[in-house]
């Protein structure tokens, strides 16, 4: 495989499992060392064994994104052990399927804590130390010939439109694109790119959980909500946690230098706008 992130420091955020984990190693196949970053460091420090089986260098580091105080010295490490910061992926999450007239002030702050708040705040830390990282007449001229940096969100597709039964979780995702679009006009003249990624169903222990939900709600069996959602899909099957990662080495590539501010669904076809 090419080799496109060789010399680049990658953090992933939620990448102990699911699509975090893909995009950590497909980051590492391609040749970036990665800071394996989630809230449960005994998948963080599986994820960083298969990371160095590409002899690449991997750091698991634990850290609950929701608390903000725990952010800049996830920074300060990755700066202290790796000297820099090249891409970033904000891929922890959660999820929650309920009826809308049932969603609690807890059940709302979880969410948006760690969804919305946790990427918000990783994208202010990470972006600084990537603009200390600029030239300093890069900085003065207020225009980059090339990127200085990659940082690339997970939205969702339920960003895209209201649910009803996922009301917090949509809230959240929605204003991913929103603060994905904000972070791009903010560090436009650094050329560090931003973008984000909307999937639709995966195959993640995240997915799982929603089906199960979904079976209580709806007095549905096991997997039954899945399928369906999947007999929507025009592509008729399912997203992988691979389709996702080639998405994100994508936007982590110079191939994606002149894209920024974008939201990239891949969904099999679901969402077409």
């Amino acid at each position: 495989m090419e080799q496109r992130f060789t010399q680049k420091i990658a953090i992933v955020t939620g990448s102990g499992r699911g699509i975090g984990k893909a995009v950590a190693l497909r980051l590492a196949h391609e040749g970036a060392d990665v800071v394996v970053a989630d809230i449960d460091l005994e998948t963080a420090e599986q994820t960083a064994k298969e990371v160095r089986a590409f002899d690449r260098r991997a750091l698991a580091h634990c850290i609950d994104v929701a608390n903000i105080e725990e952010i800049q010295p996830m920074v300060d490490r990755v700066v202290a052990e790796f000297s820099r910061i090249d891409i970033l992926v904000n891929a922890a999450g959660v999820a929650q399927t309920k009826p809308f007239l049932d969603v609690t002030e807890e059940d709302w702050d979880c969410v948006i804590d760690t969804n919305l708040k946790g990427t918000a705040f990783c994208i202010q830390a990470v972006g600084a130390q990537m603009i200390q990282q600029v030239p300093q007449q890069v900085k003065r001229t207020g225009r980059a010939e090339r990127s200085y940096g990659k940082i690339v969100n997970f939205s969702s597709i339920s960003g895209r439109r209201g649910r009803a039964l996922q009301m917090h979780y949509a809230a959240s995702k929605a204003a991913i694109i929103s603060i994905t679009q904000s972070a791009a006009l903010a560090f436009v003249r650094y050329n560090i790119n931003v973008n984000a990624v909307a999937p639709s169903v995966v195959a993640t222990p995240m997915w799982e959980q929603i089906d199960r939900e979904l079976a209580c709600i709806l007095g549905t069996g096991p997997g039954e909500s899945m399928k369906n959602f999947v007999e929507k899909i025009p592509l008729g099957r399912a997203g992988s946690c691979e389709d996702m990662a080639a998405a994100v080495a994508f936007l982590c590539s110079v191939d994606s230098d002149y894209i920024t501010g974008q939201t990239l669904n891949v969904d099999g076809g679901f969402e077409m706008n």
